[in-house]
């Protein structure tokens, strides 16, 4: 009975040593340590040294490019209009612009309409920029009628700290002046003269004199110098002759004088051209009063309100002029922009000026020195259109 016994238990235990070999317990754990492995070693790895370094980088080396400049709204300027003198409907309607802009930027500070008479147009004016610059003004938007004689005054208030903008006629030198809201091209301004000259005068061309404003007047002079040079560069306008050069002062009476007496003086005389608004309307009422609208006509810039009457009876046929209001709007939304520190008024900004959209702020091409803003275009009136715009 023990030897079986024995015998069962040494089975027993050959049995347990051979379960024991055979069984896979220390190999089962070795796919827990081996394959989970290259997931958390190589994946998160990849994911943060590649993915988040490369696209701030990109975003970082390329800024989204910068649009033209926008006016804050409810910025205090106090800014003064300044015309050549009082009194003339151009320059009113260029303080409706200007008043418009004010309202619409919600400017609480002051906007003053202020200019000299017509006869004391230069020291008047001098005079203003002179007081401005004691009296709290920010800024001043300067239709300049006295040439390079404003230019010191201009250039104090620039010293006191004011803002300098010159719009319709511009400082020639630009000394003191940080830009020129043009009204349009002024070496188109040329062309334009010539071509209403030839197409009121005929292919055959004739003899025709220019009654312009007063000598100062850098915007007149820019636009005979411009139409100078084009009678003498191109054969198109190689028959007409420019006889005389005459200035009425801008004052109605002066300019009526002058247009007769070019009469008397020059009997061959078929044309008056006149780029300026009161010398155009006082020279067509002259040949109008004299009876000679069949012998002189009349062109140049003019209103149309102001000129229906004489481009419907034949006197002045054909004339051209921009919108005095849209130079007002657009001349003060420059200043402002500028007063308060939205622009610097340097060459190549772009700005928007409310609803009459985006400009560049430019070199002159017409003066040495001097940056500017060029508004545009030309309108050309004549018995087609002048009533309906003189509405």
């Amino acid at each position: 009975m023990k030897k079986h016994l024995w015998h069962l238990m040494a089975l027993l235990t050959i049995f347990s040593m051979l379960f024991a070999a055979c069984a896979p317990a220390t190999q089962a754990p070795a796919p827990a340590t081996e394959a989970p492995a290259p997931a958390p070693t190589e994946a998160p790895t990849e994911a943060a040294t590649e993915a988040p370094t490369e696209a701030p980088t990109e975003a970082a080396t390329e800024p989204a490019a910068a649009g033209p400049v926008q006016a804050t709204p409810g910025q205090e300027v106090n800014m003064v209009l300044l015309p050549k003198f009082v009194g003339n409907l151009v320059f009113d309607q260029a303080n409706q612009g200007a008043q418009e802009a004010h309202a619409e930027l919600q400017n609480p500070g002051t906007l003053e309409f202020l200019g000299p008479t017509a006869d004391n147009s230069v020291a008047g004016q001098i005079e203003i920029v002179t007081n401005a610059t004691t009296q709290g003004v920010d800024a001043i938007m300067i239709s300049n009628n006295a040439g390079d004689q404003i230019g010191p005054v201009a250039e104090a208030a620039r010293g006191a700290g004011m803002t300098v903008v010159t719009w319709d006629s511009p400082i020639p030198s630009g000394q003191g002046e940080q830009l020129f809201v043009a009204q349009v091209d002024f070496d188109e301004t040329g062309v334009v003269m010539a071509d209403m000259a030839l197409e009121l005068l005929g292919e055959d061309g004739g003899q025709f004199a220019v009654l312009s404003a007063s000598p100062d007047a850098a915007n007149q002079n820019a636009w005979i110098a411009a139409l100078q040079e084009v009678l003498e560069t191109d054969p198109k306008y190689a028959s007409l002759e420019l006889l005389d050069i005459v200035y009425g002062n801008d004052q109605s009476e002066d300019s009526y004088n002058q247009a007769l007496a070019l009469v008397s003086k020059y009997p061959d005389m078929e044309l008056i051209m006149a780029p300026t608004t009161i010398g155009i309307a006082s020279a067509a009422k002259a040949m109008q009063d004299e009876g000679l609208c069949d012998t002189v006509k009349v062109s140049g810039l003019g209103l149309p309100s102001e000129m229906v009457e004489f481009t419907m009876n034949g006197c002045a046929p054909k004339f051209a002029l921009w919108s005095f209001r849209d130079l007002g709007y657009l001349t003060y939304y420059v200043t402002y922009l500028i007063a308060t520190g939205a622009l610097e008024g340097a060459e190549g900004e772009q700005f928007v000026a409310g609803r009459m959209g985006t400009y560049t702020i430019e070199k002159d091409p017409t003066r040495d020195q001097g940056l500017r803003v060029l508004m545009g275009p030309f309108s050309v009136y004549d018995e087609t259109n002048v009533e309906a715009e003189a509405q």
